[in-house]
């Protein structure tokens, strides 16, 4: 495919959007979010997957199935990922794994991309880390079936010897905020 037709600014907002999202997404979410059609779309992601299958010295590659796409680390790396995880599992939660814990056992069940608004990077991560661990468990959203929520484990629950989640220290308090931004960012 020639992907020199291909607008180079809409190329690089959906390499950044694959990145930032961290999670399969759907190619009509894509085009919508970039504001482009979706045949377009489909160019795009087909130039990204030929440029990174292209370039053996990237790291990344696209993962296509059915409707849906995610930027993935390419396979023969897997060494990297799994040290990574390992070294991760020997150590205690860092700090951003405890501001996204907490995030999520106050105000869950809570989307990833409000997760990444409340802390101002992206979680994708962290979350992983979070659900491997089995502190955080993540459901789909009833009300947009694209989306995932994530709430704290009953094995959080238990190891933090709380019977509910409403036994968190302050938790009403932290709800009724939540609330309020939900009201003012709907209207």
């Amino acid at each position: 495919m020639d992907v020199s037709g291909l607008n180079p600014k809409k190329s690089a907002e959906l390499e950044a959007l694959l990145f930032h999202y961290g999670e399969p997404i759907t190619v009509k979410k894509i085009a919508k979010l970039l504001k482009i059609k979706e045949v377009e779309c489909g160019k795009l992601l087909d130039g990204l997957e030929q440029e990174l299958k292209q370039n053996s010295a990237r790291g990344l590659m696209l993962l296509r199935q059915e409707t849906r796409v995610q930027l993935v680390t390419k396979p023969d790396l897997k060494n990297i990922n799994e040290s990574l995880i390992r070294e991760e599992f020997r150590e205690e939660l860092s700090p951003a794994s405890l501001e996204t814990l907490s995030i999520i056992a106050y105000l869950g069940p809570i989307p990833r991309l409000m997760i990444d608004y409340v802390r101002g990077v992206n979680s994708s991560f962290i979350l992983r880390g979070l659900l491997m661990r089995g502190l955080i468990e993540r459901e789909t959203d009833p009300k947009k079936k694209n989306v995932y929520e994530y709430r704290v484990s009953f094995n959080f629950l238990g190891h933090i010897g709380l019977s509910k989640q409403e036994e968190l220290p302050e938790y009403e308090k932290y709800k009724d905020i939540l609330q309020r931004f939900e009201v003012s960012s709907s209207e």
